[in-house]
């Protein structure tokens, strides 16, 4: 079996309302998709979603390396040898880890239409049976916050992820506001996205939240500050989550060797694909660091990519996959059982791809072959 042809779409994916981060506001999201078919016949489908403040990578940028860096080198490889896929990639051009993502999980997927299983047990197998899911609020005010928090409890969710990181006593309130409102049995999670940028700042709003029994703190301090972390992670008692501050190997490392969090955010887009996120996870199970498979928001593609990681490691013990429920068009049919999510059997990443709706939200595409 080998790689005959790759398509490459640049898309824009329309959401409900729009996505309000620390850094960014979005009111679409701009993801690129993969089609990669074999010489067997068989089709795999992958997906990045870049980010400029996190991988270092545009949507723009992330098409052109694709393209005319990545795909050409991989046109006539054997899509099941995932660690010569990524000795070719790493080779033909340094890190762009969404952009070797999205054809990490295409050969994914088509390996598992070829071979008749989930991706899943190409990658150990499947552990886990089902993932409650959790929902992720806007930076908003804290009343419209507490609002929202409560309507989606109502739905039946038992955990939220706040996100914060403009201003650090207004983030205290908009946390103390959510708390108030949906009691205290609820899960809270709050993601600073490097907006508290320090950890003098982290641990002076951490005193003011120790009643609110957070069930973590994400990525206070910028990404690279791996110490600020260590730092609060002394001074404080609300278990602390590395994201944008670690991306792969070296940093695992490094996050390993100072106990610098008590869980790690593992994000394909951020590591290159389901192959370098297995490994991470190895790493973090030997060192018995907790494990989540993070959201940048990609669609049905780029989620079941994440869940198949997240559902075949016992040392995942949460997931933050709801880019699929914040679109109002998405190019797959990844099926959420709301409040939790529950895979299927189907081979490779078991859904479905619409062309239809791909074509409609195609910008740009261009196709590599032999």
């Amino acid at each position: 079996m080998r790689i005959s042809e790759i398509e490459v779409f640049a898309i824009r994916l329309p959401l409900y309302e729009p996505f309000v981060i620390s850094y960014a506001s979005y009111d679409d999201m701009p993801s690129i998709i993969v089609k990669l078919t074999t010489d067997t016949g068989h089709v795999g489908y992958g997906e990045s979603v870049a980010d400029d403040h996190v991988t270092g990578e545009s949507w723009e940028s992330t098409f052109a390396v694709i393209c005319h860096t990545l795909a050409p080198q991989l046109i006539g490889e054997n899509p099941s040898q995932f660690e010569k896929i990524h000795e070719v990639m790493d080779k033909a051009i340094y890190g762009v880890p969404s952009a070797k993502a999205a054809l990490d999980i295409a050969c994914f997927d088509a390996v598992g239409k070829a071979y008749g299983v989930p991706a899943y047990d190409l990658l150990g197998g499947r552990y886990h049976e089902k993932f409650p899911i959790t929902h992720v609020l806007s930076i908003a005010s804290p009343e419209h916050m507490a609002q929202e928090a409560a309507d989606r409890v109502a739905e039946g969710y038992e955990s939220l992820k706040m996100k914060v990181g403009t201003d650090s006593k207004e983030d205290v309130k908009r946390i103390q506001a959510v708390r108030e409102r949906v009691g205290k049995d609820i899960a809270i999670r709050v993601d600073v996205n490097q907006g508290w940028v320090n950890s003098a700042t982290t641990v002076q709003a951490m005193k003011q939240l120790e009643s609110c029994n957070l069930d973590w703190l994400e990525q206070p301090v910028k990404a690279d500050d791996i110490d600020g972390l260590v730092e609060i992670k002394s001074k404080t008692s609300t278990p602390l989550m590395a994201d944008e501050g670690l991306k792969g190997v070296r940093e695992m490392r490094e996050i390993i060797a100072k106990r610098a969090a008590d869980k790690v955010n593992i994000k394909l887009m951020k590591c290159g694909g389901m192959y370098p996120a297995n490994k991470l996870a190895h790493m973090a199970e030997m060192a018995s660091i907790e494990c989540q498979v993070g959201s940048m928001v990609e669609s049905s593609i780029g989620s079941a990519a994440g869940f198949h990681v997240a559902f075949s490691k016992k040392i995942m013990t949460s997931v933050e996959l709801t880019g699929p429920l914040k679109f109002s068009k998405d190019v797959g049919n990844l099926h959420y059982d709301v409040p939790f999510i529950q895979l299927n059997e189907k081979p490779g990443l078991g859904i479905d791809v619409d062309e239809k709706i791909l074509e409609e939200l195609t910008v740009r595409k261009e196709k590599v072959t032999e």
